[in-house]
């Protein structure tokens, strides 16, 4: 709708200051000439909008015009208050801004819209912590990976890798952080390469006195689309059932969080024995269950079976008569 377009408009010269007429037109998927009407038009509503002609021209607002979000729909101010209960934001240090902001908003909202978007916070909670798992606690503090992001310098940092629990130490060039079902994710570039760390595995982190290093052109949304397809486009998994003695089950979940098919069994009052569904990418990545020895038994797939037998006999060789 044409009122949209227009409250938007101001919102993009707001917060962007001065704007190219085709940047508007792009934005907005309309034509150049649409835009310059609508320029009009909120001008000729008392809005202190004006064009600059010349190759760095564009349209802007007068310095210090501010506008509120009266042209808000009711739809628009339920979805915002839905979208922001969720945890991320404390998890940032970010909490209360975000209670602050919220309250401003309300009083901006005009007044038919206040119930709706009252009733949508206290109706509709988002939790993206999975059942059982916890809350994923990073070991680091999330500021030292913000503040890298935020002053973009390159960040040193020790990681402990899920797949074969081996520390490392990396230099990156951070894009961004992400969170996805309720877990930290830090986006980075490593030697050029794009590359995934949750932060829940960052043992340690240090920001260098050097510039970040990122590739041009690339933003943190693109970098995270294409890991994201990367993981997404792995084929179907291997599904593994794994018979867990009692005694060691608490750290094995730890180990193999990342490869759980479902929710993590209760550690408390179980049997001798415990049965935990896993999926690993191949065979290969699953051959790292032989490390548990007897106290973590495969029981399905058959051939994974095999291929622990073949291993485990390939060890005795290696040792035998020794």
């Amino acid at each position: 709708m044409r009122s949209e377009r227009l409250l938007s408009i101001m919102l993009l010269l707001q917060t962007h200051g001065q704007l190219p007429a085709g940047d508007l037109a792009e934005r907005l998927e309309v034509s150049v000439r649409t835009v310059m009407r609508d320029v009009e038009a909120l001008s000729s509503a008392g809005v202190p909008v004006y064009t600059v002609r010349g190759p760095h021209g564009g349209i802007a607002l007068l310095p210090g015009y501010r506008t509120n979000v009266t042209g808000m729909t009711a739809d628009e101010a339920r979805a915002l208050f839905v979208l922001l209960s969720g945890h991320a934001h404390t998890e940032l240090g970010l909490g209360q801004a975000l209670g602050s902001a919220l309250r401003k908003l309300m009083a901006a909202l005009p007044a038919p819209h206040r119930p709706d978007a009252d009733l949508a916070s206290r109706r509709i909670l988002i939790d993206p912590v999975r059942w059982r798992g916890g809350p994923a606690r990073p070991a680091v503090d999330l500021a030292v990976l913000q503040q890298a992001v935020f002053d973009d310098r390159r960040l040193r940092l020790r990681y402990r890798h899920g797949r074969d629990n081996r520390v490392r130490s990396y230099t990156l060039d951070p894009y961004g952080l992400v969170n996805k079902a309720g877990v930290w994710y830090l986006v980075a570039d490593h030697r050029g390469e794009p590359a995934l760390f949750r932060a829940d595995r960052a043992l340690s982190a240090g920001i260098l006195d050097e510039p970040v290093r990122r590739r041009d052109g690339l933003e943190l949304a693109d970098v995270w689309d294409g890991l994201r397809r990367h993981i997404d486009d792995i084929p179907a998994p291997l599904p593994v059932t794994v018979s867990v003695h009692r005694d060691i089950l608490g750290r094995f979940l730890r180990i193999h969080e990342a490869d759980l098919a479902g929710p993590a069994p209760a550690i408390d009052g179980q049997p001798e024995r415990v049965r935990v569904q896993l999926h690993f990418r191949s065979l290969g990545a699953a051959e790292v269950l032989l490390a548990f020895g007897t106290d973590a038994e495969v029981l399905a797939p058959a051939e994974l079976r095999r291929a622990l037998a073949r291993k485990a006999a390939e060890a005795a060789a290696c040792y035998d008569g020794t």
